[in-house]
Order: structure tokens, then sequence, then C-alpha cells
């Protein structure tokens, strides 16, 4: 990650350029798109059946622009990749360089990423043995496409996947594509799950909340229930897609918790863990609260395809090289169906996160620091880990200023903040769009769409993260993504604080 610069005059950041958020003439509703056909007849396949509407990104990006918000809502940088990943680029393309990387990629992988990937995993695993490059590891077109992969190899109709809520979109779309049903397991807070509370509890609570507000962790505030999570699976139960760290909680699952999820599987061996891990080096505290990946566990190596992927470390979105590691037969998930679908991803970018793979063990030296002397860390990733935590103390305090309660993150680059304190115009509750997940719209979906137009700022109400029968969890949630420049983060927080505090 190329660090955005600390001080707005020379950063590179949107906000820089946002402009003050307006209110048009006419503030159209989303509507339905129309598609048009040159035959009545056509008609998409049934396996789009309501995966063809709008999603939450298609409204509130747009809605952002619109209304020239300071866009706190998709989860990529908006700075460039370090150099050293770029100059990596370049050589990959640049036939002198003798690496061969302009055709395509063997299916698996190009093998001097899968190498590398070998030997970190090797390494961070601990499984005894060393992971062969040749069969247990295979790359893809981003994370995403991975995940794709994974599940078309491994779910057929009638299948069931677990999938924690709240859980990223993706999940249920390529579940349904798969054939399977998303069956949902909530992470549980006090708060959703408090309906009533003594006046004494009250009267505390209101006495001590502008104390509270920024200071409870997601670890603690986010639970797993290991026996909700077992009584959920069934005989049709084949896969379980876990997320840590997580988004949007920021949860990072503890060794305990692994260990409990870990003992339930080996009680049901049908059932392959599908590890998402494309976080793993934005990590805040790694002696409290490390990054544990499922597969290294006792006996969890053959029963786990562990994902992950270069674009969140290296703020390369764009390149889109995700990975896929494990034993040969659930790697085969992946490998059998990419090779019909896009068959490789591309080799440039490939070959070059190979490169960036093995810069990133290095000690690491920011100079975009102030006093020009630079500032050196064991790793990239340690940098990377550093430079996030101070940019989640710029979000939690611009969300405190705003009377909202952030529920901080162990990892990750996303916030989940309580607004349960702040109110906003009922009409808001009111409107319809074809993107919301439910009817009548969900309080956090309009708070997100008050916040944008009035205020300026824009979130991700977590509702979309949630299925129909549980999206009442979300109401008092809303999703913030601190992956942004300094400028931006700051320039939220001064919007947020001139209309919250006048």
């Amino acid at each position: 990650m190329a660090p955005p610069p600390p001080s707005s005059s020379s950063s590179s950041s949107a906000a820089a350029s946002t402009p003050a958020p307006t209110k048009p003439a006419t503030a159209a509703m989303a509507t339905t798109t129309a598609f048009s056909s040159p035959s009545p007849a056509f008609q998409l396949s049934n396996r789009l059946n309501g995966l063809d509407k709008p999603t939450v990104w298609h409204e509130f990006s747009p809605l952002a622009s619109q209304y020239g918000a300071v866009n706190l809502g998709q989860g990529f940088p908006d700075w460039d990749p370090p150099q050293f990943a770029i100059d990596a680029l370049n050589t990959s393309i640049d036939p002198s360089s003798g690496r061969n990387a302009n055709q395509y990629a063997r299916s698996y992988a190009h093998m001097p990423l899968a190498q590398v990937l070998a030997e970190d995993y090797t390494k961070r695993l601990d499984i005894g043995r060393d992971i062969d490059p040749s069969t247990e590891v295979a790359t893809a077109v981003g994370c995403t496409n991975a995940l794709f992969c994974a599940l078309q190899g491994m779910i057929g109709p009638g299948d069931e996947v677990l999938l924690l809520e709240p859980a990223f979109d993706v999940y249920i779309a390529q579940t349904q594509f798969a054939g399977g049903s998303p069956v949902f397991v909530p992470l549980r807070t006090a708060e959703t799950e408090t309906e009533t509370e003594t006046e004494a509890e009250a009267e505390a609570e209101e006495s001590t909340s502008n104390q509270k507000k920024g200071t409870r962790m997601a670890n603690d505030a986010f639970t797993l229930d290991l026996e909700e999570l077992e009584n959920a699976i069934t005989d049709k139960t084949k896969a379980f897609i876990l997320n840590t760290p997580h988004n949007p909680t920021g949860k990072m699952f503890t060794k305990t918790e692994m260990e409990g999820i870990a003992s339930i599987m080996k009680r049901h061996p049908q059932v392959t863990i599908i590890s998402d891990e494309v976080y793993e080096h934005i990590v805040f505290d790694k002696e409290a609260s490390p990054h544990i990946s499922m597969a290294s566990l006792p006996g969890m190596y053959e029963r786990t395809l562990t994902l992950s992927s270069s674009g969140k470390t290296f703020s390369a979105t764009g390149w889109k090289v995700g990975w896929a590691v494990g034993p040969q037969h659930l790697v085969n998930a992946v490998t059998a169906v990419q090779q019909w679908v896009n068959f490789s991803a591309p080799t440039p970018n490939q070959d070059a996160i190979a490169q960036c793979l093995i810069k990133a063990r290095e000690p690491y030296c920011d100079e975009s620091n102030s006093n020009g002397t630079g500032e050196h860390y064991e790793s990239f990733y340690a940098f990377v880990a550093a430079e996030y935590k101070r940019k989640r103390g710029l979000l939690v305090d611009a969300l405190v200023s705003a009377g909202m309660d952030p529920i901080v993150p162990n990892g990750g680059f996303f916030i989940m903040a309580d607004t349960s304190d702040i109110t906003f115009p009922a009409e808001y509750m009111e409107e319809k769009t074809v993107a919301m997940p439910c009817d009548p719209m969900p309080r956090d979906w309009a708070m997100s769409r008050w916040l944008t137009k009035e205020v300026g700022v824009t979130a991700i109400p977590p509702s979309a993260f949630y299925g129909e029968d549980t999206v009442h969890l979300a109401k008092n949630l809303l999703r913030f993504a601190y992956c942004k420049g300094d400028d931006t983060i700051l320039e939220a927080h001064a919007r947020l604080k001139k209309y919250f505090q006048k």
C-alpha cells in the first residue's frame, strides 16, 4: 500500500475535489432498469431469479455521486499501489526481464506465484510438511473468482451452505448460482438480543453513553453461538464459509472460537470449510488478537480451502489476483471449473504479485511522513497494519463526533457503527427503491440514504448482508470504510461534526 500523504495539502484522495452536498431539484428515486430484447420470447436463466436486480452498490455509489457525498461505502483504497508493486508489473511485461509473463499461464496457477504462495503457507499453516505448489495452490481472477469456482465445484442443487451473518453479499449470490441454498447463522450482539432492560440499567447506560462510545471492540461485540451453528447443520450441508478477519464487522475469531468451530466440523465430516482470509494482513494486535487460519488447526488442513488475494494488501484491487490453498482434492474443485471458464488469471498480474509477495517480507521504509526521514517497519505487512490502524483512529473520532458508537474493528478496514442515538425524518423510512432488501425499507437503509443526502457522507447499510428473517439485526448499524485517504476521512469528519454539533 502506498500511503496517502498525511496532510490535506498533499493528499491524492478524492475528498479534495468533493463538492459540498447538494439537493437536486428532483431527487429521483432508484427505478428498475429496462432492458431491450430483439425477441419477446427472451428471458434470463432461472438461476438468475432474484439476482438480476440492482444491488446495494448500484444504489449508494450513484447516490453519493449525485449528492456530492464523501463516499465511505465501498471497500477499495483511493490511492495507488506501492512503487515496488508498480515496478514489478512493469518488469513482468518487459520481455528483456526474461520473466516470460505475456502469454497464458498454466490453468492451475502461474508457477512463480504458486511457488511463493506455497512457501508462505507452508510456514503460516505449519502442517508438518511442505505444501505442493503444483497441486495445492490455484490462482484466480481475484478471491471472488476463486470462491465462484470452488462453490461451482462443490455445490449442487439441494445442497446447503452455512453463512455467518452479516455475510458479504457475494457469498449468498454465488451459493445460489451453484444451485445451493444459503443457511444463515447470525453473529449476535447484546444490543440486538436484548428487548427490555430495567430502569436502573437504562439510567446507568444513559449516564455512561458518552464515555463508552468508540471503546467496544468487534471481537467482544459480535459473538458466535456455537450451539446455534451446529444446530444449523443438516445432512444437506456441504460447505461452511468462514470469513476472518470478518467483513463487515471487523471481528477476528479467537483461538477458542476457531477450535470450537473445528470441533463441530469434525463431527460433521460432509462439511468443507471455505475460509476467506483476504484481510489476513490487516490486523492490529498480533499478540492479543492474532489472525488464525482454520487450516492451521490440528486435523483441519484436509477439510479447509483457504482463500485470499493481493488486492487489499497491495492496494491493487483492480489487478484481481486471488488464490486458493488446500489439499489437492479441494483445490481441484477450483481448477476443474476454472479451466472451462476463464482458464487462467492474467499472467503479468500473477507474476507481479509473485514479486510483491517476496518484497513484502523484507524491511520496509515509509518515506511519506512530513519530516522526510522515513519510518521503518520490519516488513511491508507491518506497515500496512500500522497505517490502517492509524486510519481506523481517524474514522472512530469522526463517527464519535456524530454521536455514533463505532464498534472498533480488530482487523480489516471497515467499522460498524451503532446509530441508535440518532434520529432522522420518518419520511425516509417510507421511500422505496428497487435495491432495498425488503419492504418496508429497513431503518439502516433509510438512514444511509438520509446521511448521504442531508449530511453528505455515505455509508453502506448492513441489511444488505442479512437474510429477510434477520434483517432487523442491522437496523441500528451502518458500515463505514477507512481504506481512504486522510483527506477523505477528515472531510467526512468535518461534515459529520458540522451537522451533528450545530
